[in-house]
């Protein structure tokens, strides 16, 4: 059974990297019947933002990803990281160090100018003078002077530090707050991690906090230490490429399933298999067979996945979503129909709303480069016609097969090309050159809807001739 957890700092907004680190840990609980658990690191209170938390809270309800009993949050566990430094100073295992900003600086510009590794030369750390004036101390553990710091990283393999390379951490500043790597450790400590998973940017934390471990006698978690996401040309994932908001692929029309398939290719994968539901992928994952490689993120595959889940999706649940982008239609007599006609069309909930609108509303205008090349010629006289037909028709008119035959037989009584007929009715009827087939939307509008929206267009187009 494996224990896992995300910790974001709520400086920020959740991105999708963050988020895919979230997903695998989740995964990785729930494949082995374990827990996972959210934790908000948020002991930098002059950086905390509500806003950035609200929303790394909200992405974890919009993509579905739940998480066992409450949300940790680090500024509420004060008082223990406090026990736990008393007791490695008590035990000598961490001491009180008075070296000044001024000390530090100048330590490092002569390590620099030798051309050293710029680190803290451990000056306190058998001190028992008398402590010097005016200086409010930070307290450091006190961390192997010799010897490597050695782990298994389960997508990296073994890794050795050398100790020369570990500093005595800082484990609290000088106005008494915790810092990063010594309350990581603790609470992942306390919350029984068996696995952590997390970027590689934090693959150099680690051994400091194996540090923190060996000392207050803790056990180490299995560490997984995830490749970076990469843009198409290889290089680091920038707000352009995609690295922005968890939420704000919501706003863009994404679906969550469809945004969850996607971040668990990007990296992991199980054969050539490209779709996964979320049962899948809880039945298949496996932290072991992320891959060591950074993946790249391709806004064409994502698209493609969305416009999978869009297709496949229950027309009552797409219709319920579609009210988050202004699209109500609920109620519409012929929603089956409408989705139908459209969902194959829409690479994103954005797009298929559009869509929609399109076919439900009437157009107010017509585009004009569609206009100029659908209204032309004897356009008006022949969209007049199949309206008189279609006023005239003497049979049933409900689904699209029963327009097309009306097409079929405009067509052939006028002894004209399909494209006569086409380009002005689909332009007459949506505005555009865009969308459905014009059977779809003759039917989902209905006869009386549809000669309406012709007899518009012979308007239009008769007082543009008359204007020369």
């Amino acid at each position: 059974m494996k224990i896992t957890r995300f910790a974001p700092s709520p400086t920020g907004y959740l991105h999708i990297g963050g988020l895919r680190t979230a997903l695998f840990s989740w995964l990785a609980a729930r494949h082995s019947d374990g827990k996972f658990f959210l934790r908000i690191e948020d002991t930098d209170l002059s950086r905390n933002s509500q806003e950035a938390l609200e929303a790394i809270i909200k992405a974890f309800d919009w993509v579905g990803l739940d998480y066992d009993g409450e949300v940790f949050y680090q500024s509420q566990r004060f008082d223990i990281y406090k026990k736990y430094i008393e007791q490695l100073l008590d035990e000598g295992k961490a001491y009180r160090c008075y070296m000044s900003r001024e000390e530090l600086d100048t330590l490092r510009e002569e390590q620099m100018a030798r051309k050293e590794r710029t680190r803290y030369d451990g000056r306190y750390r058998d001190f028992d003078g008398t402590p010097p004036s005016g200086v409010e101390p930070v307290i450091r553990i006190k961390a192997p002077l010799d010897g490597d710091i050695v782990f298994d990283d389960g997508i990296k393999g073994e890794i050795s530090i050398s100790a020369e390379e570990v500093d005595d951490l800082v484990i609290a500043r000088s106005d008494g707050t915790p810092t990063y790597n010594f309350v990581v450790a603790i609470d992942d400590a306390l919350m029984g991690l068996s696995d952590v998973i997390r970027g590689d940017d934090h693959l150099y934390n680690t051994p400091k906090q194996i540090v923190v471990y060996e000392a207050l006698g803790f056990t180490i978690p299995n560490f997984y230490h995830v490749a970076m996401i990469n843009n198409e040309q290889g290089k680091k994932l920038s707000k352009r490429d995609g690295a922005t908001d968890v939420m704000e692929y919501q706003k863009l029309g994404f679906l969550p399933e469809a945004l969850l398939n996607f971040l668990v290719r990007l990296g992991w994968s199980h054969g050539d298999q490209e779709i996964f539901s979320i049962d899948e992928m809880i039945e298949l994952f496996d932290p072991k067979d992320i891959n060591k490689s950074a993946s790249s993120y391709n806004l064409d595959k994502l698209l493609w996945l969305n416009a999978h889940y869009i297709k496949n999706m229950p027309n009552e649940k797409l219709a319920k979503m579609l009210k988050d982008y202004g699209v109500e239609i609920d109620g519409h007599d012929r929603m089956e129909m409408l989705l139908d006609a459209t969902k194959e069309r829409g690479k994103t909930l954005v797009e298929l709303a559009e869509q929609i609108e399109l076919i439900v509303n009437a157009p107010k205008e017509y585009d004009a480069k569609a206009a100029k090349k659908a209204f032309k010629g004897e356009s008006d006289s022949i969209l007049a016609r199949f309206a008189t037909l279609l006023t005239d028709w003497d049979s049933e008119l409900h689904l699209p097969a029963d327009y097309h035959k009306v097409l079929e037989s405009f067509v052939e009584t006028e002894e004209i090309g399909f494209g006569k007929i086409a380009q002005p009715l689909r332009v007459s009827l949506l505005g555009s050159m865009t969308g459905s087939g014009m059977d779809e939307i003759m039917a989902i509008l209905g006869r009386d809807e549809t000669i309406d929206r012709i007899k518009n267009a012979v308007d239009f187009i008769s007082a543009n001739k008359a204007e020369g």
